[in-house]
């Protein structure tokens, strides 16, 4: 490629980068303003507002920083492109630039994509705590082995990203697997992120008690959703159906002599909820109306949605249960993300915990379908 041509491909793509540092300077003032309500008595005290204003601060800063090192890095391919366009006669300079201009291209497409990401708006929920709850489908017993392995995956991945976790309620299958699983999730931006795991997982490979080595696909379902507290949503007591049991382990053999198991049902909406892992009916109650709460606070917010017509439902990580977000091909050592079209050829990381790359990219499409939007 000749040194012209060099300079106008690097050049076409620099207008979004400009763009998105112009924005970002709106965010500077933003942050000053946070700054003063921060130190605002009142917000002091209303430990509510005092969390999503940090919050907001925060991810001010973070847009501020990565505009920063994008500002950084334009100058530099900028002062790369004057040496090179000074050069004439030292080739092995001249290639030495190139290759530094490479580098520092490759950087700003990945700068450039994390600021886009940076710049959208921010859904409040994304701070929050989140419930993730994996159920077998179809498949059986394959199933529920399937359902224990990404219970494993998303273990390691909240181990990488130093969040905590909290299980709610299980349901353990005689082979070692399980029919729902129900866990919460502690750790800033886990519902951020997490979310883009809610939908059909399938997998494909040959069982362990497959004798002719066929391939069997089983699919599990995720749900992620956003933690909901106590104030934040208004349940009337008298909506609720509340019963006591003797909880049971595998093959249905009750494992506690007295009614410490609870299932709670919320008559307007049908939701019901059992929770019998801990031996106190209370404990048990309580980590019930947790998962109650989020799941009839999501219904209403999916009937918001409805109204707000397609837009928003196109959104990545809207939730959809029943959209088949990803495969899982062991024989080929292969999981494809069917929302993005991207196959990684590493599926043993992946089951360990490394969903980092997908979240990156699912984040970036996100943040591209939302500028193309012209919101």
């Amino acid at each position: 490629m000749s040194q012209s041509s060099t300079t106008k491909a690097q050049n076409e793509p620099n207008h979004e980068s400009y763009r998105l540092l112009e924005s970002a300077c709106l965010i500077a003032e933003e942050k000053t303003n946070l700054e003063a309500k921060l130190m605002n008595p009142n917000v002091i005290s209303d430990q509510r507002e005092l969390k999503k204003l940090s919050y907001r601060h925060k991810q001010c800063e973070k847009v501020l920083s990565s505009a920063e090192n994008l500002k950084r890095t334009l100058k530099e391919i900028g002062d790369a492109q004057e040496m090179l366009e000074a050069s004439t006669e030292d080739q092995e300079f001249i290639q030495a630039i190139r290759t530094e201009i490479t580098l520092l291209e490759e950087r700003k497409i990945s700068l450039t994509r994390e600021l886009r990401s940076l710049l959208m708006p921010q859904d409040e929920r994304w701070q929050r705590n989140c419930i993730v709850e994996i159920r077998a489908a179809a498949g059986g017993s394959e199933a529920t082995l399937f359902a224990a392995d990404l219970y494993r995956m998303y273990s390691r991945y909240l181990e990488r990203r130093n969040w905590r976790q909290e299980i709610l309620s299980s349901n353990i299958t005689e082979v070692g697997g399980f029919k729902e699983i129900v866990f919460l999730v502690k750790g800033e931006d886990s519902y951020r992120y997490l979310r883009f795991e809610s939908g059909v997982h399938r997998v494909q490979r040959v069982p362990e008690t497959e004798a002719q080595g066929r391939i069997h696909t089983s699919t599990v379902t995720v749900a992620v959703l956003p933690e909901v507290e106590e104030q934040d949503i208004s349940i009337d007591p008298k909506d609720l159906e509340i019963e006591t049991f003797r909880a049971s382990g595998h093959g249905g053999q009750h494992v506690n002599v007295t009614d410490s198991a609870v299932r709670i049902r919320h008559k307007p909406t049908g939701v019901v909820v059992s929770c019998q892992d801990e031996r106190s009916q209370m404990q048990n109650r309580l980590k019930a109306m947790r998962i109650l709460r989020a799941r009839v606070d999501e219904i209403v917010r999916e009937k918001e949605i409805q109204k707000q017509g397609a837009e928003r439902r196109g959104q990545i990580g809207s939730g959809e249960r029943s959209e088949k977000i990803r495969t899982y091909n062991f024989p080929q050592n292969r999981v494809t993300d069917h929302r993005i079209k991207v196959s990684l050829y590493r599926l043993g990381e992946i089951l360990d915990g490394d969903l980092f790359e997908y979240h990156t990219l699912l984040s970036d499409e996100e943040a591209r379908r939302y500028v193309q939007s012209g919101s």
